[in-house]
């Protein structure tokens, strides 16, 4: 998240900070084996979590009474990753992988188009990134057991900048930024 330049002249909003939040989503699998150490991975994910950004006040909120204010933009973003997965060998019943790739995002709840948005920061719908991370195979005798950890970050401005907004006119840029941990269940 960036600040635009003319920030400080906005005297009623000293700093503005994200909230690390938790999010849950679901998936489906789709892999393409192509040689013996890599997979070509389409994992197209239903998302629902929420961004909270946090803003240090000059003066009170009136209706608050403190001179913090929580804003949460709700979102429920369908996610496309396509992504190349390198193997380790199999020692056993375990397996290390790494992946990397591109996504890109939908999110189905943006407001940026809301005509009512008095105390909002307006999302924009469309974003895309990239993704990286590593994982784990546990090998059963009916399924595979796979959890992973990966960074997902978005490279477009998703912010869409309302002069008239008082929490939004302070902004510049918002990107997301993602920790994903993920299991896998394959049969």
């Amino acid at each position: 998240m960036n600040i635009i330049p003319v920030f400080l002249q906005y005297d009623s909003v000293y700093t503005v900070n994200p909230q690390y939040t938790a999010g849950f989503e679901l998936g489906l699998l789709a892999t393409a084996r192509l040689t013996n150490r890599f997979e070509l991975r389409f994992n197209p994910q239903l998302l629902f979590t929420d961004r909270s950004l946090i803003y240090r006040l000059k003066y009170q909120d009136p209706f608050e009474q403190t001179d913090t204010v929580t804003k949460r933009i709700e979102s429920i973003i369908t996610t496309f990753p396509l992504q190349i997965k390198f193997f380790s060998d199999r020692i056993g019943n375990f397996r290390v992988y790494m992946l990397a790739g591109i996504k890109g995002d939908i999110d189905l709840a943006s407001n940026a188009r809301a005509k009512r948005a008095d105390e909002l920061v307006k999302i924009q719908k469309y974003d895309y990134g990239y993704e990286a991370g590593i994982g784990f195979n546990f090998y059963f005798p009916s399924f595979i057991f796979s959890p992973e950890i990966k960074i997902s970050n978005g490279l477009k401005n998703i912010h869409s900048r309302d002069e008239n907004l008082k929490y939004s006119n302070v902004l510049d840029r918002i990107s997301s930024r993602m920790i994903v941990f993920c299991i896998h269940l394959e049969g």
